[in-house]
């Protein structure tokens, strides 16, 4: 599997306390994407973190999905348990996110992370010029179907879709 393009959208630098660098999207074999991995720079450089979300749990009461950090339920206002979730990372915090997607070997990690550094460093270099100009989030419009575009436009106009029935 080969890294056919990585998009680079880098943060606003207001900020020099921002560990949070910039987010991008990478693509394999120009037929699958990745979105949402984060370039931060850590106490020992730069890395890639890969897309993740956050733990929810359930309430004993309700069964309604919490944040793991939550102190009370958001649809009873039960309180919820101060040590839920069972997950540890391995500095014994507990774990509040999971990763969606993420490489199984060091190999395959090593490889995106230089890919994504590389280009992140050339999109740092393409932003002191003038005219610069983000072509991240033009990936949404490149590869919605027209189908799915034409569909929400009707949502939107508050007309039901055949799948809404």
């Amino acid at each position: 599997m080969k890294i056919t393009e990585v998009r680079i959208k880098l943060m606003e630098s207001g900020n020099d306390n921002e560990k949070l660098q910039a987010f991008c999207s990478i693509t394999f074999d120009n037929a699958f994407v990745i979105r949402d991995l984060k370039i931060i720079e850590g106490t020992r450089g730069w890395f890639v973190a890969m897309p993740s979300r956050k733990l929810m749990d359930r309430c004993t009461k309700c069964s309604c999905k919490n944040q793991l950090r939550a102190r009370f339920c958001n649809q009873c206002g039960c309180k919820l348990a101060e040590f839920r979730g069972m997950g540890r990372d391995t500095n014994g915090k507990q774990k509040m996110h999971a990763d969606i997607a993420h490489p199984i070997n060091p190999e395959c990690r090593e490889n995106i992370q230089q890919a994504v550094l590389n280009s992140f460093h050339a999109e740092l270099e393409k932003s002191k010029l003038p005219g610069y100009v983000c072509n991240y989030d033009d990936i949404d419009h490149e590869f919605e179907p027209a189908s799915y575009a034409e569909e929400k436009s009707n949502e939107t106009r508050g007309y039901q879709t055949d799948e809404q029935g």
